[in-house]
């Protein structure tokens, strides 16, 4: 008996920790711009904005600020003229790699379930 107190200890934390990944991954934007990140290593801020449809500059830029305070993106200022900035996935932000990877694959499998495409 002492067995399921302890079990459900362990499924809170595991809940707690899908709660934790969801507050830092939820919404519609943040997967769209780590996935542009990551299927190009490095993005410009334009890039983005074109890679993730319907997106306006000011949530994006609230996105990838949010991103960089879970230093899950870096962002690096380049001497250029105009000033570019670049986005790259952290070491920690690469870790997310295997997730979009899945998410890629369950989407393109669920599209072709769904509607056949």
């Amino acid at each position: 008996m002492q067995c399921e107190p302890r079990q459900n200890d362990v499924h809170k934390k595991e809940m707690m920790a899908v709660q934790d990944s969801m507050d830092v991954l939820s919404g519609k934007w943040k997967i769209c711009i780590i996935s542009s990140i990551c299927y190009y290593n490095k993005r410009r801020f334009s890039d983005i904005l074109n890679d993730v449809d319907g997106i306006s500059n000011k949530m994006l830029s609230k996105e990838l600020k949010e991103l960089e305070i879970n230093q899950l993106v870096k962002r690096t200022v380049l001497d250029t003229q105009p000033v570019t900035v670049q986005y790259e996935l952290t070491e920690h932000g690469l870790t997310l790699q295997t997730i979009i990877d899945n998410l890629t694959e369950w989407g393109m499998q669920h599209r072709k379930k769904i509607i056949g495409e």
